[in-house]
């Protein structure tokens, strides 16, 4: 530690930070632009310069080493000039147009400019302006001439997203940021852009004039879509989502958001959205009141089991619903008597597990890694934030092993970070191509390999990635959990971590792999599976959250007499009989547990909208009407205390949360069709968002 003195405070500093680092630790505010603690240091806006004793001139707070016994002025009269001074410069050719500006009111720029700015300018002569340009559906850039230059987006292409999509072209006043030969900015991760810039250059194209900052409520909720549980704040105005930010959380987003995080909102407010019950009489929709919606859904399943049985009745549930929606649908569907619910609506092998499979980590762990085996995932677009932090973990000097296929991985830059190996092969292939990682580990082991395998050049690649460094993972992603062979591909998986010291686990799908898990949304003794009931296994189908088609590779509901939809979009029309409109996740309360096992409850941030009911006091209703024995849960909390045990739980336990498997590893030759889901397919709401089905990803990624 180096001790020095800022603004005649002691301070203690870790050797090699930067003065700005030490006085935000002590509390000093020094003002900057460029500068950003997850970004690298560029200093080149020159507002943080402070003075420092025995130094002739004054110095960037963001680019000098703090040093024992350095003294620090952050507002003397040379600091004060020079910031001044600085500000000057920034705003001789920028725009006074304020009041129409859409970063108005949280402009970094205005803010400093409040006390670091002139009453008048001494520039008389001609402002440039740079001309707008057009990138894509997410970032508006019609107002370019704001920029001053930080490239603090720049530089997040580069260390954060994986991608320089932004680059500063020319020199002097001709300087100006642009994409290269005019192409899009089409990074998962592209929206931070917009949180990063201190100005108004680069701003959010579908909020873009929507309101102004001051007018929003800001509250706290959690995404609802891929399994890193990201935190959020969503901007609300007159009871209709306006906007979505990343609320920081240093161990599950950091201060980023993925783009369908932060723009998949626009489906809450789109024209699909269900408001009030439907059945379909005579081929004709019509809208009904809950009652009367209710009692004919459970009339119909009360005949149903009647003169089917109980075991003819099943529940197909998305792991994109809340803890307490699955837990209140695997209960109605016991208290019914049938043992036929899921949540693994794309697998394709349905293998019993004695615990709950989870990421075999912690999310901050992925940012320290040394070495990690990737099995069937597309990182980078199945998880973008799990994808960010494995990078950053390449950025000091780790190791990245990908096992894959061309589907998945059509080349090295896919993933937007340096892979130290790659095997490439169909997924009827994987197994194998584990086996054979596995035999040149056993090798360099002196142990048995688990199974026959052959030492290729690419398995000796993988392998060398996977036995470097001290901190290492087995991560298995989306194809490789819904693969037919999945328990075998698991079982290599385990026997690998075992041997080379790494844990292992699966990067779960969704918001709510985990926690479905957890509360046994699984087929009980004898109960059908996903497949099974969506391949005519049924006569009765309760659809929670899912769509048969984008949700379960197209296989259809056949034989069903009554299949009913409870969802917050006007979906499932060709299928249902009966539609219920349940609240999204921002107009309910309910709780995710993440792939760590986190669990994160939020409350609604609007009222529901029209006659949407919260999707648990629609199926605890359902419940008491068909006369299933439970508690009388009055709010979300109570459902959430008897799903888990309590209501202040932060974390799934340590006995449940288990990825081990006696599965035997068998390798067949067989041939597989995965079909991997699109990142702006992977449920109800981003489907139905439309920036984001305008992007490239949006645009190309098709749900089968």
């Amino acid at each position: 530690m180096v001790e020095l003195e800022i603004d005649g405070q002691k301070v203690e500093a870790a050797e090699g930070s930067m003065v700005i680092q030490a006085a935000a630790q002590a509390g000093i505010y020094v003002p900057h632009f460029c500068y950003h603690k997850k970004l690298s240091i560029a200093a080149n806006c020159r507002m943080c310069l402070v003075e420092i004793e025995k130094q002739r001139k004054p110095m960037p707070a963001c680019a000098t080493p703090v040093g024992n016994g350095m003294v620090v002025h952050t507002h003397s009269a040379m600091a004060i000039a020079a910031q001044k001074a600085v500000m000057e410069f920034l705003l001789i050719n920028h725009p006074l147009d304020c009041p129409v500006c859409d970063k108005g009111g949280e402009c970094q720029l205005q803010d400093l400019a409040v006390g670091y700015g002139w009453s008048s300018s001494r520039y008389i002569e001609e402002k440039r302006a740079v001309a707008p340009k057009e990138v894509g559906p997410l970032i508006s850039m019609k107002e370019m001439t704001r920029c001053i230059h930080c490239t603090r987006c720049v530089r997040f292409g580069q260390e954060i997203g994986g991608v320089m999509e932004f680059g500063m072209v020319a020199r002097g006043e001709r300087e100006e940021i642009q994409t290269f030969v005019n192409s899009s900015v089409d990074s998962e991760l592209s929206g931070n852009m917009i949180d990063v810039c201190p100005v108004g250059a680069l701003t959010s194209k579908p909020f873009r004039f929507a309101a102004r900052t001051w007018e929003l409520s800001r509250r706290k909720s959690i995404s609802p879509h891929d399994s890193t549980g990201a935190n959020m704040e969503v901007q609300v105005k007159d009871d209709r989502v306006l906007r979505v930010v990343p609320h920081e959380n240093e161990e599950v987003n950091e201060c980023w958001l993925a783009d369908r995080d932060r723009f998949s909102y626009e489906a809450l407010n789109s024209d699909e959205r269900l408001t009030k019950p439907m059945l379909k009489q005579g081929g004709e929709w019509k809208e009904v009141d809950w009652q009367t919606a209710l009692e004919y859904v459970a009339n119909g399943l009360h005949d149903i089991r009647s003169h089917d049985g109980a075991a003819s009745i099943g529940a197909l549930v998305s792991p994109n619903s809340t803890l307490e929606e699955l837990y209140l649908a695997s209960r109605l569907m016991r208290g019914l008597g049938s043992q036929n619910v899921d949540y693994r609506l794309r697998n394709q092998a349905f293998p019993r597990s004695e615990g709950v499979r989870w990421l075999g980590t912690s999310i901050v762990a992925l940012g320290e890694l040394q070495s990690v085996l990737v099995v069937g995932s597309n990182l980078r677009k199945d998880h973008p934030l799990f994808g960010a932090r494995v990078r950053h973990a390449t950025r000091n000097g780790a190791a990245v092993a990908a096992l894959t296929s061309k589907g998945l991985l059509a080349d090295p830059g896919a993933w937007a970070m340096q892979l130290a190996a790659m095997s490439i092969g169909e997924p009827g292939e994987w197994a194998q191509m584990l086996a054979d990682v596995a035999t040149v580990v056993a090798a360099e082991k002196g142990v048995q390999a688990p199974v026959a395998g052959t030492a290729t050049d690419a398995a000796k690649s993988v392998a060398q990635a996977l036995l470097a460094g001290e901190r290492k993972a087995i991560l298995l992603g989306n194809a490789a959990a819904q693969h037919p062979a999945a328990s075998g591909l698991l079982a290599l998986a385990q026997w690998l971590a075992e041997q080379v010291g790494a844990p292992f686990g699966y990067l779960t799908e969704a918001a709510n792999t985990v926690g479905a898990q957890v509360v046994g949304a699984l087929p009980g003794e004898g109960g059908l599976n996903a497949s099974q009931m969506l391949s005519g296994g049924l006569k009765a189908a309760l659809l929670l959250n899912c769509e048969p088609g984008p949700d379960t590779r197209g296989v259809p509901l056949e034989g069903c007499r009554m299949v009913v939809t409870l969802s917050p979009f006007k979906a499932n029309l060709d299928v249902s009989d009966v539609l219920l409109p349940i609240a999204p996740f921002t107009e309910t309360s309910g709780t995710y547990v993440n792939a760590e096992g986190r669990v994160q409850s939020f409350n609604a941030v609007v009222k529901p909208l029209g006659e949407t009911r919260p999707g648990w006091k629609v199926l605890r209703v359902l419940g008491d009407l068909l006369s299933i024995e439970q508690p009388a849960f009055q709010t979300s909390r109570e459902v959430l205390a008897a799903a888990l045990g309590g209501d202040d739980v932060a974390m799934i336990g340590a006995s449940l949360l288990s990825n081990k498997t006696a599965a035997a590893i068998t390798l067949t030759s067989q041939s597989v069709t995965l079909n991997p889901i699109g990142i702006y397919q992977l449920d109800s709401i981003v489907r139905r968002a439309p920036s984001l089905q305008l992007t490239t990803d949006g645009r190309t990624g098709v749900a089968a």
